[in-house]
């Protein structure tokens, strides 16, 4: 009996989950509901964990054409933006943890998976609308009026994913309070940048900027409160005002980065609680539609990266059958869920490090949250009075010890996180 794999929704998850399952001979199917394949979105970062896969799947140099290694992550204080602190990366990084840590547009990367699955297995213009499980397998329902048939249903439809609501009902979106503003300026603009670093400037508001495209252009991401939780969407357009509005407290020299900036794109930060199941005998999800997660670890698609190689493995391991695919799906689940809900909790505590004493977090549970995720990091740096600055005391500047611990913390809170929780179902077998 051949097992045929369907996955709804073509974007990072599923197409690594459609190219992983390709590679070992599985007979897989993705239908996507827009009628063009494109990817929009700005950059994002591609942790070792994630490369390490990417790169087993033969994509090693199509990687290295588009992405960029940074060398360092440099952090620049309010108000003057002067750099106050360095985290070296690089080839330390990559010899650390075996595989590099990229910073890469999301369409060339999407054009990188694209090229791993034939155009005859991905379908558009194919809105799934329902399904129904079977003892044979399940059927799923498009809004075309069409059906099709499939061993197991892989629901990779991101955060309003249809399959996710069905399978594990609402789950309510909690607004965080915060949204982040998104965009590509030219790096030809912002000569005073290096495309080989990243860049954070720590301040009232938070300004993250880091070169994709091969180091010509950089992507910026501003961090700021939000009083009213806009759609949730990352997509959802924003004009320049707004992020005139979000720097206003920076200098001009700082607010200058960006104004030959384009394309201003509004992400709405929202948090749900994790599901207590993903999967039934013949369904189940990865990425958005499993585990969505505030992007403070910059670990979203990373995680979904990870789903699609370890679900390609547990279906090649225990198929054929209907038995096989309901204990791959179990074992999936059994291996990715908890996995996922330790990285997504680690990216909700990381709203913690991003807040800085400017905003107000001075709270007991801001400063026991923080000082309990400092301690994981390698340095042991004594931390724990970070964010205990005196309410009264606004000079907006931020110590160079304090943001030394803050960057190392960053820096090893991530990697502890790739390589101590690092699923090694994913990790160890070939892509």
């Amino acid at each position: 009996m051949t097992t045929t794999i369907a996955v709804t929704g073509a974007g990072i998850g599923g197409l690594t989950a459609a190219a992983a399952l390709h590679r070992r001979g599985i007979d897989v199917h993705v239908y996507e509901r827009a009628t063009t394949l494109r990817e929009e979105g700005v950059g994002m970062h591609l942790g070792p964990n994630a490369t390490r896969l990417l790169h087993r799947m033969g994509l090693a140099e199509r990687l290295a054409e588009v992405a960029v290694r940074p060398d360092a992550l440099e952090i620049r204080a309010f108000p003057d933006g002067r750099t106050v602190a360095r985290q070296e990366m690089g080839a330390a990084w990559e010899e650390e943890f075996g595989a590099p840590y990229l910073t890469v547009h999301r369409g060339d990367l999407y054009r990188v998976l694209r090229s791993l699955v034939p155009d005859h297995r991905v379908h558009t213009g194919r809105e799934l609308t329902g399904y129904e499980e079977g003892a044979r397998g399940v059927t799923l329902h498009f809004a075309d009026g069409t059906l099709t048939r499939a061993s197991a249903l892989i629901g990779a439809d991101g955060v309003h994913s249809l399959v996710r609501r069905r399978l594990a009902g609402a789950a309510p979106a909690v607004y965080s309070g915060d949204s982040a503003l998104r965009g590509l300026v030219d790096a030809a603009d912002v000569p005073e940048l290096d495309p080989r670093l990243m860049y954070m400037y720590a301040g009232p508001t938070k300004l993250l900027l880091y070169p994709v495209n091969g180091g010509r252009a950089f992507t910026y991401v501003v961090v700021a409160p939000t009083p009213e939780g806009p759609a949730e969407s990352w997509t959802s357009g924003a004009t320049p005002a707004a992020l005139d509005e979000a720097l206003a407290a920076w200098p001009p020299a700082v607010r200058a980065l960006l104004g030959a900036g384009h394309d201003v794109r509004r992400w709405a930060l929202y948090d749900r609680e994790p599901l207590e199941r993903w999967s039934t005998a013949r369904t189940t999800l990865l990425g958005d539609a499993a585990h969505p997660m505030l992007p403070h670890h910059g670990q979203g698609a990373n995680q979904a990266i990870e789903d699609g190689v370890a679900l390609a493995v547990c279906l090649d391991e225990e198929r054929p059958g209907a038995a096989g695919v309901a204990a791959a799906l179990a074992r999936y689940e059994s291996v990715r869920r908890p996995h996922t809900t330790r990285v997504r909790d680690g990216s909700r505590d990381g709203t913690h490090h991003r807040r800085s004493p400017e905003r107000g977090d001075t709270t007991e549970k801001g400063n026991t949250t923080m000082a309990n995720n400092l301690n994981n990091n390698r340095n042991n740096n004594n931390v724990n009075n970070l964010n205990n600055r005196n309410n009264n005391n606004r000079n907006n500047d931020l110590n160079n010890n304090n943001l030394n611990n803050q960057v190392n913390n960053a820096a090893w809170v991530l990697a502890n996180d790739v390589e101590a929780n690092l699923n090694p179902l994913a990790a160890n077998v070939a892509a």
